[in-house]
């Protein structure tokens, strides 16, 4: 079974933070189709959850990591370099950025599609969070989370864009239609889906002390918001220790897919 994947990392920016992920297959599955990174000298950190089968969904979550880390890299070192897409005059700089990195990844899975077929229907979803002097940006696609843990409390900062959350938003389903419900896993919005993509954003303040954590469906399914409270309050600041744990549990409990736990805590508001 593949080894899992461990980062830790530092950022020096005024808005400093802590980061740590880790991701494995899990249980069930015998390759690790999720892929996150953290580039901690842009605040930035990203986790993908590939879908397509076979190798697909694994190349198609690396192609939305790496895109997003050349855009970023590339307007970082020429801030008047050209865009792929024009900015929205109604959101800031790095707003702009974030969402421009998602559409362009999405494109180039999608147009990756299109050529290659053993590559055709795959697809990823996105979470991502960059800290910036305005706050804590926040971009999804998909049904990836983004949990925020402050003051002891623990509350979802995403909508999931899948099926089972149209149905709820709805009608209200009772907690034994919501296990059975017979599409749980199917998301209607994705990277590489289409040629373009509605990216969801949100910009939070952030207090010193504040954990965020994103992960792939793979954790935040098999383990409650409330188990994953506390793990995080349970580790005293050992946030790498807290994503070993999350995941560990998640196999705990079945383990049926892939497992991505990332951890952003902020230490300093500069």
């Amino acid at each position: 079974m593949p080894k899992p994947q461990k980062v830790i990392a530092v950022s020096n920016s005024p808005v400093r933070l802590e980061f740590a992920g880790e991701t494995n297959v899990g249980m069930k599955r015998t390759h690790n189709e999720d892929s996150f990174a953290i580039f901690a000298e842009q605040n930035l950190c990203i986790v993908a959850d590939g879908m397509g089968g076979h190798a697909s969904g694994e190349v198609a979550s690396k192609m939305a990591v790496d895109s997003m880390r050349e855009f970023f890299d590339a307007t970082s070192k020429d801030p008047d370099a050209t865009w792929p897409y024009k900015m929205d005059k109604h959101r800031g700089y790095e707003e702009n950025r974030l969402i421009t990195s998602i559409k362009l990844a999405n494109l180039r899975i999608f147009e990756s599609a299109q050529r290659d077929s053993k590559y055709r229907g795959m697809g990823t979803t996105m979470v991502a969070m960059i800290g910036t002097r305005e706050g804590m940006y926040l971009a999804h696609v998909g049904d990836s989370r983004v949990y925020r843990i402050r003051d002891g409390q623990i509350e979802q900062m995403t909508e999931d864009h899948s099926l089972l959350n149209d149905y709820l938003k709805m009608r209200k389903l009772s907690e034994e239609e919501i296990t059975n419900f017979p599409h749980k896993n199917v998301i209607v919005r994705a990277l590489g889906m289409k040629d373009t993509v509605k990216v969801d954003t949100r910009l939070e303040a952030p207090r010193v002390g504040d954990v965020f954590m994103l992960c792939s469906d793979g954790l935040c399914g098999p383990v409650t918001d409330e188990d994953i409270l506390q793990v995080i309050e349970e580790s005293q600041g050992d946030y790498n220790a807290a994503c070993s744990r999350l995941i560990a549990r998640a196999n705990e409990n079945g383990g049926p897919d892939n497992i991505t736990a990332l951890t952003v805590h902020v230490t300093s508001l500069g």
